[in-house]
Order: structure tokens, then C-alpha cells, then sequence
């Protein structure tokens, strides 16, 4: 699999520093770009920033975030992980990741979600009870602003548009999109349907249990006679010198943040052994550059995805570990990850 892409994600957790003090938001996202520019430099394919307004995440904006990072890296795609498409306007959207692919010399790409998350629907006027119609209208509507012509589209949830243009263009005539899918069947269908490439979110059980969704897909898409693009993954991680500083770095952070939004969706508190349960046989990613590399290598070959994203961010690492993190990942996980699979 030497195409495979190797990338990272995060949220834009709020960190500590060094001292075990949480940062501010402002300082969370110059560290981010600290981490983006450190990712370039050492060979990662993609970061991936994705879209919370919670006060655990810095990161509201993506593109935002990823136009300063444009302008300071040379090579890595800049990414959503996700954008939530169904409390946005498509037409936004694309204008601000074609300004990213502006600045970055052609690196952006979105993936477009429905959002796992809820609290933008109600920050920007939005109504759950249509969680459903506004994202399929606006995909719709996103579909055929990436065709890069004039649009004429009508729908319930925003004006109409009559052969309208929308500026600025990409130079390249191509903003690659994704759909980001947390494992329902009419998602991925939708996804087929629209010939968009599926990025599955695996942050839990086993990662062969999403192998029905990608057969799925690729019948979808063979039915409606589009393309079945090779299927990315991102799954939460952790990489540090050994397997127990990952874990002792990690541990914490993770247990407060699964606690709290636990405790929101009526989830028991983790345990420790559930936690050590899901590096062992799940969907964490979580040790030494070796044990990483062989798990990453191990989910990949299962499914034959063509991309692998780790979310190396999880509630409040320090920033010093969250650097080694990316530094690990990008000088010794992703070259062991080939290695073995070129075996």
C-alpha cells in the first residue's frame, strides 16, 4: 500500500502546559499550528481539523485555523475533520476552503459531517428536528458547487439559487470532499450516491465491525453507477516513547473528556479496565511508536482502506507531550506503518 495516506487529527483540545496549567483557547490554537507546521516537516500526509464549539476545544473554525497553517507549511493537505455542513451555508463553505486551497497552492479538502456534536444547531438558529433534511439539502447544494459552474438549486432550508457562480474558483477546478460517517447505513448510501469519498469515524470496538459499511459502499456506489473512492478511517490515539508514558499521558486527559460528554448522553463513567480493553482489542491507538505501527498496519490491512487518520488529541496533555506525539508519529510511526505493510 505504498498510496496509503497517513494523516492526523485533532479537535484543538485545550491543553496544559508544562506546569499542569490549562492554556488559554488563543494559545490552544497557536499550538495547534505549532503542531501542523512540526507534522509538515516530517513527512505527515494530512492534519485534520475538526469543528467543535464546546469549551474543551479551541478549534470553531477550521479553515480558519488551517489558512494560518497554509501559509506556513509547504506539503501536507489541509483538512476539516468535520465540518458540520448541516449548521453551515454550502455556499460559505466552499468560498473558505477555496481560499484554503488558494493559500495552501492547492493542498485543501473538506469532509463534510452531520455532526456527532449538537451544540452548533441552536448557536446558529438552527432546529434538531431537522437534523436530517438540512443535511441532505445542503450536501445536495455543496455536490454541484463542486462542479465549479453556475448553480441553479432549490430547496426548505435556505434561499434559492439561480445560475448563480460563486467566487473565488479553486485553480485547479477540484476541491476534494469527503463525508464523514459515523456508522449509519443511509449515510453511507448518501455518500455512494453522491460519488464522495467515505472517511468512517472508528472510535470504539473493533475495527473490523465497519468492514459491512465499506462493502456497502462500494454495492452503493457500483448500483448508482459512481465512483467508489478507496475509504479513509480516523481513530483516537496516543504515541509516546513507551507504551506506559502513552498511556499515563493519555489516561487522564481521555477520562475526563469521555466523562463529561458522558454524562451529557447518559453514559456510565469509563473505567480503567474498559480503557485498557479498547487499546488491547478497539479502537484506541494509544503506545509506543512499534505498538502504534502495528495496530494502524493491522486495522488498515483488515479493511483495505486507503487512508488512516489518528486523533492524537484527547482533553489536556501537556503541550510538551502532544509535540512528541506529532514527532513520534511522523518520524518513526508512519515509516514503520509502510514498512510492514510493503511485507
Amino acid at each position: 500500500m505504498s498510496d496509503l495516506v497517513i494523516g492526523l487529527d485533532t479537535f484543538g483540545d485545550v491543553p496544559d502546559d508544562d506546569n499542569g496549567v490549562p492554556v488559554t483557547h488563543a494559545r490552544s490554537i497557536r499550538q495547534t499550528v505549532e503542531e501542523a507546521v512540526l507534522a509538515d516537516d516530517i513527512g505527515v500526509d494530512v492534519l485534520a481539523l475538526g469543528e467543535h464549539h464546546r469549551p474543551e476545544y479551541s478549534v470553531s473554525s477550521p479553515e480558519t485555523v488551517l489558512a494560518g497553517i497554509a501559509t506556513r507549511t509547504k506539503r501536507m493537505r489541509l483538512s476539516s475533520g468535520v465540518t458540520v455542513l448541516s449548521s453551515d451555508d454550502p455556499v460559505r463553505v466552499f468560498q473558505r476552503f477555496a481560499t484554503v486551497d488558494a493559500l495552501s497552492d492547492g493542498r485543501a479538502e473538506v469532509i463534510l459531517g452531520r455532526g456527532s456534536f449538537t451544540e452548533s444547531f441552536p448557536l446558529f438558529g438552527y432546529d434538531l428536528a431537522d437534523y436530517d433534511v438540512l443535511f441532505e439539502e445542503k450536501l445536495d447544494l455543496f455536490v454541484r458547487l463542486l462542479d465549479e459552474k453556475p448553480v441553479t438549486w432549490e430547496g426548505t432550508v435556505r434561499a434559492a439559487l439561480d445560475n448563480v457562480e460563486v467566487f473565488p474558483p479553486t485553480e485547479s477546478g477540484h476541491l476534494p470532499t469527503w463525508v464523514g460517517v459515523g456508522g449509519s447505513p443511509q449515510s453511507v448510501v448518501r455518500t455512494a450516491r453522491h460519488g464522495l469519498p467515505l472517511m468512517l469515524a472508528i472510535i470504539g470496538g473493533s475495527p473490523e465491525r465497519f468492514a459491512p459499511y465499506i462493502d456497502l459502499y462500494q454495492r452503493a456506489a457500483a448500483q448508482f453507477g459512481t465512483t467508489a473512492h478507496p475509504v479513509g478511517m480516523h481513530s483516537p490515539g496516543f504515541v509516546a516513547d513507551t507504551d506506559e508514558q502513552a498511556r499515563e499521558a493519555h489516561w487522564p486527559g481521555y477520562r475526563a473528556i469521555r466523562d463529561r460528554i458522558g454524562a451529557l448522553r447518559g453514559w456510565p463513567p469509563i473505567r480503567r479496565e474498559e480503557y485498557e480493553a479498547e487499546i488491547e482489542h478497539g479502537s484506541l491507538y494509544i503506545g509506543s511508536p512499534e505498538t502504534v505501527a502495528r495496530k494502524i498496519a493491522d486495522a488498515v490491512r483488515g479493511l483495505g482502506v486507503g487512508r488512516f487518520d489518528l486523533i492524537y488529541t484527547a482533553g489536556a496533555q501537556s503541550m510538551s507531550a502532544r509535540l512528541r506525539a506529532v514527532e513520534l508519529y511522523g518520524t518513526k510511526v508512519i515509516p514503520m506503518v509502510r514498512d510492514i505493510l510493503a511485507d
